[in-house]
């Protein structure tokens, strides 16, 4: 299934939640703009880090400009904090995007969505976002729960989920949701340590419901999105290519997952299948890893950029 995308003059990528901040960088540039710790012509605004992931999407197009929010953080404060320590107005957002059903990226929904301040909105997600009993089994003895999303709470707060597992348009063709994802490299074979139980029985979370989202910037390509790339990074940005029928890449944005002995053994693929991707930057985040940022630093350099918390990422036709 096919999603047409309109073409886009500007896309920027407001971060309000990542694993790292650092308020004396002061390297800014026209694409990277870093959040400043000035407030009222003072040193006293600050930023939260935390493991989480959270962004305010804004497409403009054509004199149009349309924005949602895509995941949440981890606690329920981080993001809303930063949005407000940015003096963000979230009333723009049209809509909500939920990468997948982990509590780093579902934390901060509800507080976020009161700042939108819509008495119904809707969110976009895979349905097994909604998957309970949900655990990391780090051992036969050692089974550390995650906690669920709640379809109750969301409606008690006003937010309607929009289930799908295919790809779908967004913001009237402006963003494409890729839905699930298909597995088709050998190396991106998913979290081993994950499972949950069905009906007593123990099963392996594949984490299907791990997705993405896409623009497309005008001359330049597909501007990629995601929250963890459970399903792969690679997987997920030749999904776009053939999603969206558009071939070059400009920007791959978000968590690659490739943190901890398990995914280590991963990166140097991954960074191989990344520059044969060709993209103008590439943006690792949240997941990510240290060994595998550092890497994708030394391999990609001209490509590379480090992202923050309460970083601007703005990319232009």
């Amino acid at each position: 299934m096919g999603v047409s995308l309109r073409e886009a003059d500007r896309v920027e990528v407001v971060t309000l939640q990542d694993n790292y901040i650092d308020l004396a960088a002061f390297d800014g540039t026209a694409t990277v703009q870093r959040a400043a710790p000035v407030k009222g012509m003072a040193i006293r605004n600050s930023i939260l880090a935390e493991h989480g992931f959270s962004t305010l999407v804004i497409v403009t197009a054509g004199g149009e400009r349309h924005s949602l929010l895509f995941d949440f953080g981890f606690s329920e404060h981080g993001a809303a904090f930063n949005a407000d320590a940015l003096g963000i107005d979230l009333r723009e957002a049209e809509g909500l995007v939920l990468s997948h059903g982990h509590m780093d990226h579902f934390g901060g929904l509800i507080p976020l969505a009161r700042r939108v301040g819509k008495d119904q909105i809707d969110l976009v997600l895979h349905p097994t976002a909604f998957r309970r009993e949900r655990y990391l089994k780090v051992g036969a003895d050692l089974k550390l729960d995650l906690p669920s999303l709640s379809a109750a709470k969301l409606h008690e707060a006003g937010i309607f989920p929009v289930e799908t597992k295919k790809p779908s348009s967004l913001l009237d063709g402006h963003l494409a949701f890729l839905g699930e994802i298909p597995r088709v490299t050998e190396f991106e074979t998913g979290f081993p340590l994950m499972f949950y139980r069905d009906k007593g029985e123990e099963k392996w979370d594949p984490i299907e419901d791990d997705t993405a989202i896409v623009a497309c910037l005008k001359g330049k390509g597909l501007v990629v999105l995601t929250g963890c790339a459970h399903s792969g990074i690679i997987n997920t940005a030749k999904y776009a290519r053939e999603v969206t029928g558009i071939e070059p890449i400009h920007v791959v944005m978000g968590g690659f997952h490739l943190t901890g002995a398990v995914f280590e053994p991963r990166i140097a693929q991954t960074v191989e299948a990344l520059k044969a991707l060709k993209p103008r930057y590439v943006v690792p985040t949240h997941c990510t890893g240290r060994k595998a940022i550092l890497q994708i630093e030394k391999e990609m350099p001209q490509e590379f950029l480090l992202n923050m918390s309460g970083t601007r990422m703005v990319f232009e036709a």
